[in-house]
């Protein structure tokens, strides 16, 4: 067989044929393949069109594995692909946890959720930046390269996220605008793991087993993310989310002290999650609610904020 992802096969294990490749059923921007080798051994195949993301998300996965006791998948190799980008990754056995998160005992989702708590909290412990915004690869490692006013950056972040909102927010703008303007203090950018949720995480035997990816990834404040990460972990997948917040946030005090969120924190983080880089409406819960029922999920923790 020729083409993807059998030519990069040949490139990072010469020795080895591909004996079946599968398309995973949730995915991202990377076209990801799952490559059964004819040893029986399962790698994680992907390629982009954009190479210069993909360097910083696998810079970043490394650093992460070196620097952190936050499980991530073994990065094999990484290179270029004529004007894109690839990379292979272990597979690392398991579930995705997305399917899996909200059937769980209520003692196994409050051990995870301090889990993400513990994972984040150590994040912010091993990654600091002197700007904030988009993180690149740069000579001496990871950079930020926005500006270095939490004020500008901020009101840009959350303005980008309210201008995304769709019709059915429409009468929720103005407020949200307001709510979100001159943001208090002058926090140290840290690490902001964009997707650091159970959709992104692989579970085995009831605790995290890795999490995969790791794209898109900004310095911020530590508030922000904590706002977002317990969203995401937390209001996404429950009714009575107090217990998994709680977990969460004993998992972080754990490592460091939990730092002070600010309600124009909590509002940016529900924004930036509630629609996605395709402009459509994210899909809460599992099973996902999608149309009416999406918009009231999201509508209802804004206006419970505002």
């Amino acid at each position: 067989m020729t083409g993807y992802p059998h030519e990069i096969v040949r490139s990072t294990h010469p020795e080895r044929a591909v004996a079946a490749v599968e398309t995973p059923p949730e995915g991202n921007r990377k076209r990801t393949r799952l490559v059964t080798l004819d040893d029986g051994r399962r790698v994680v195949v992907q390629r982009t069109d954009d190479p210069a993301a993909l360097a910083v998300e696998t810079r970043l996965t490394r650093e992460i594995a070196d620097r952190t006791a936050v499980p991530v998948p073994a990065v094999l190799e990484c290179g270029r692909d004529g004007a894109g980008g690839y990379r292979t990754v272990e597979c690392v056995a398991g579930e995705n946890l997305h399917t899996r998160f909200a059937s769980l005992p209520a003692v196994d989702r409050r051990r995870l959720a301090r889990q993400f708590g513990r994972f984040l909290a150590e994040l912010h412990g091993a990654f600091t930046f002197e700007r904030f915004g988009d993180i690149a690869v740069a000579d001496d490692g990871l950079r930020a390269g926005g500006p270095a006013d939490w004020s500008e950056w901020f009101g840009s972040h959350a303005s980008a996220g309210i201008d995304a909102l769709p019709a059915p927010f429409a009468d929720l703008k103005r407020a949200l605008r307001e709510a979100v303007a001159s943001p208090a203090g002058d926090p140290t950018p840290r690490l902001y793991p964009w997707d650091l949720r159970p959709g992104n995480t692989v579970a085995r035997d009831g605790e995290v087993a890795a999490v995969p990816d790791w794209g898109e990834p900004l310095a911020a404040s530590a508030g922000l993310s904590v706002a977002k990460v317990e969203h995401l972990v937390a209001d996404w997948y429950v009714d009575d989310p107090g217990p998994l917040r709680a977990a969460f946030r004993a998992g972080y005090r754990s490592v460091r002290p939990l730092p002070a969120v600010t309600r124009a924190e909590r509002l940016a983080a529900v924004v930036r999650s509630a629609v996605d880089a395709d402009g459509e409406v994210t899909r809460p819960g599992y099973p996902e609610r999608t149309g009416e029922a999406a918009v009231a999920f999201h509508r209802d923790r804004l206006e419970s904020l505002l």
